[in-house]
């Protein structure tokens, strides 16, 4: 078990736990954003392939593509593939912030 503490920005537990869970009906959504959050270390970027995001989330691979569509859809995160097929990196967005 590592001890590592993370920071999250209040809106995401405050607005966009609500909005993605109890509004979009997509939980998770809301659980591949806090794991790439979570990678990505406060900024960076994180490069997971779908079968890593299902394995840190507890869900299934579907569930993760799905989940990553969303995301992007709503602008959450930014996904770059510099190959069909290399792993993506995902950089986790805030746009709440502007």
């Amino acid at each position: 078990m590592s001890d590592t503490t993370y920071a999250l920005d209040r809106y995401v537990i405050d607005t966009l736990m609500a909005d993605l869970v109890g509004h979009d009906h997509r939980p998770s959504a809301f659980l591949v954003y806090l794991a790439i959050l979570a990678a990505a270390g406060g900024g960076g970027r994180a490069a997971l392939s779908y079968a890593e995001l299902a394995e840190r989330t507890g869900l299934s691979k579907r569930s993760t593509q799905n989940a990553v569509v969303v995301l992007r859809r709503r602008f959450l995160i930014e996904v770059v593939r510099r190959g069909a097929t290399e792993t993506p990196e995902y950089r986790p967005l805030s746009p709440w912030r502007r």
